[in-house]
């Protein structure tokens, strides 16, 4: 049981790594290349209006005195040499101090025709007398294609990175396995030897972990007492017989030994516990018969594979496949076994957990899907709005307008929950984390959050209750992460809630505790998944709607209040009724005492 705790602890390691790893190169990539098309789109439209006054300015200069032929003929052959010179200038047009065109390329049929994506205009200015005269104006477009470009490979470079560290990361876990494989492998080989009479045949532990070590190091002692014991009589060596089995038992992965005939010969605790029998069920059966719990040959099939693969074929590389047993994903290896002399003898088959990677890699595609959806949806409409206002807001009303950025931060309010919700879940979830903590009045919080959550509130016209038991004792909490935890379940509430209806935010003291709840009058949630609301990247689908979201909300929630808090959630719900969620927060010297309790646990 101590190298299954430690190999278990060595998986888990491995996977969290491998998942916060992916998400923060995938988060940062997503965010440089925001800042990045902002950044040049900024810069592109300073640099409209800086080549639009150059121009103009230069304009004055070679049109003073002209004639009016004469001024069409400079201005034409002027914008022609610019725009054949230039893939980046789309039109150039000149006007007068009336504001008629004197000249366009986009009238020009000798002009290449190119869409704009930027306008810029700029004044031709004279000074006559010591006095500015505006004489006309410039205009130009710009294409945008040398801001595409450099847009391109910043993205192109920025997912090359993104997949070599990705594959880097992919690749230190592989490594890990096949060591983890290597080293079955030798004590595989290790048990064929003394199995075929090769008594003092010892394991190499040199770089082999300390578990591991340990195990080869009991292997060793007990191969070198078969090798003195190897002229005793039968009883010993039958004693040396049972210490290796009990080696064997002790194994952290499941261990299965059959003879040529399939006939199970051996089978160690972990591997009754994987495959859900007993000594008497499974001992001299045929492997070939055992039936998953779908009631489908587990084996059959892949034990044929094996049989009918060249021996030689095998010992270099076993047969490797999954099986679904009691709602455990095994991973099993089959290897042949043989005599000193050669001979073939039967099969090892090795069962593996990998229950908790399969499910942590269905999570982790999922996360990963839902979050890049989320994102992408608040990108789109950011870059839409913000295109429409660049290139026509004079086009529109101050009304309109306004309803354009009312929208645009709506996007930016959303997006930055979402990526709060996703570093704070990195954040809470470190084990030497630690809120720091204060005395405050609970009803000032729960007021705060009433008032940031109106506005919400009103796009459903939903109207809220507040109940606040009198005489609240102020409590020891971290002001932000609470308060952040409050407008969670609000907003959660408000999302699920029907149109015109009432939600109820209720704080009181219980024993201990000071209990805050939140009452809707939404779809409500099933039974089955009110065990799983709190887990991560869990979110609630209905047929009547899909709320969006990442899936971490409610898991920090209960990340704060349990882990850093030592309190309480819960939730009380019923199809078609509504739902409470609410979470119980200790008075100071309940939180000391429960301090005090795990510090004792600790030191025990």
């Amino acid at each position: 049981m101590k190298i299954l705790d430690n190999m278990s602890v060595q998986k888990r390691l491995l996977i969290i790594g491998f998942v916060f790893s992916t998400l923060l190169i995938a988060m940062v990539s997503v965010l440089a290349l925001y800042s990045i098309d902002d950044n040049l789109n900024k810069c592109y439209k300073y640099f409209g209006q800086v080549i639009s006054k150059s121009l103009a300015i230069e304009s004055v200069e070679i049109t003073k005195g002209l004639s009016k032929d004469t001024l069409y003929n400079t201005l034409r052959t002027h914008s022609i040499s610019i725009l054949e010179s230039n893939d980046d200038m789309a039109y150039i047009e000149f006007r007068d101090n009336k504001d008629n065109i004197i000249y366009s390329s986009r009238n020009d049929s000798m002009c290449p025709k190119r869409n704009p994506r930027i306008n810029s205009a700029s004044s031709m200015i004279t000074y006559k007398n010591g006095t500015q005269q505006i004489v006309g104006s410039v205009s130009i477009g710009l294409t945008g294609s040398v801001i595409d470009g450099i847009s391109l490979v910043t993205k192109l470079s920025l997912i090359v990175a993104f997949v070599i560290c990705w594959l880097t990361i992919a690749l230190i876990i592989i490594m890990n396995v096949i060591l983890a494989m290597k080293e079955l492998n030798l004590l595989y080989d290790g048990v064929k030897r003394l199995s075929s009479g090769e008594f003092g045949y010892k394991l190499d532990s040199k770089g082999a972990s300390r578990v591991v070590r340990e195990l080869y190091k009991a292997f060793n002692d007990m191969s070198e007492k078969l090798r003195s014991y190897s002229e005793s009589s039968v009883e010993s060596i039958m004693l040396e017989r049972n210490k290796f089995e009990a080696i064997l038992m002790s194994i952290a992965n499941g261990v299965v030994v059959c003879d040529s005939s399939d006939i199970i010969q051996l089978v160690n605790e972990h591997a009754r516990q994987l495959l859900d029998v007993t000594d008497s069920e499974i001992l001299n059966t045929n492997i070939q018969q055992y039936c998953d719990n779908n009631g489908i040959d587990a084996f059959k099939e892949k034990i044929e594979e094996f049989k009918n693969t060249p021996i030689s074929q095998m010992t270099d590389k076993p047969l490797e496949f999954n099986i679904e047993v009691s709602e455990r994903v095994l991973k099993t290896v089959i290897s042949p076994m043989f005599l000193n002399s050669g001979d073939y003898v039967g099969y090892i088959i090795v069962l593996i957990d990998i229950t908790k990677e399969v499910e942590m890699d269905r999570l982790r595609s999922q996360f990963v899907s839902n979050v890049s959806h989320e994102l992408r949806t608040p990108v789109t409409v950011l870059r839409s709005y913000s295109d429409t206002l660049a290139n026509m807001g004079d086009e529109f009303d101050y009304e309109t307008q306004k309803e354009f950025l009312g929208i645009m931060n709506k996007e930016v309010i959303r997006l930055h929950d979402m990526v709060n919700d996703i570093l704070d879940f990195s954040r809470y979830q470190a084990k030497n984390i630690n809120l720091e903590k204060e005395m405050h009045d609970i009803p000032e919080l729960v007021q705060e959050c009433v008032s940031r959550a109106q506005i919400l509130a009103k796009e459903k016209n939903l109207e809220f209750v507040v109940m606040i038991e009198p005489n609240l004792p102020q409590i020891p909490i971290n002001y932000d992460s609470i308060t952040r935890a409050l407008m969670n379940l609000l907003t959660n509430a408000i999302k699920y809630s029907s149109d015109n209806t009432t939600v109820k935010i209720r704080a009181e003291k219980t024993a201990d505790y000071v209990v805050l709840t939140v009452t809707d009058q939404g779809t409500g949630i099933s039974e089955e998944n009110q065990k799983k609301v709190f887990d991560r990247f869990f979110r609630v689908e209905t047929s009547a709607h899909t709320v969006k979201g990442t899936g971490l909300g409610l898991h920090l929630v209960k990340i704060t209040i349990e882990k850093h808090h030592k309190g309480e959630v819960f939730v009380h719900s019923k199809l078609g009724e509504g739902s409470t969620f609410g979470f119980k927060l200790p008075t100071s010297e309940k939180l000391a005492e429960l301090e005090e309790e795990d510090l004792n646990k600790i030191q025990g």
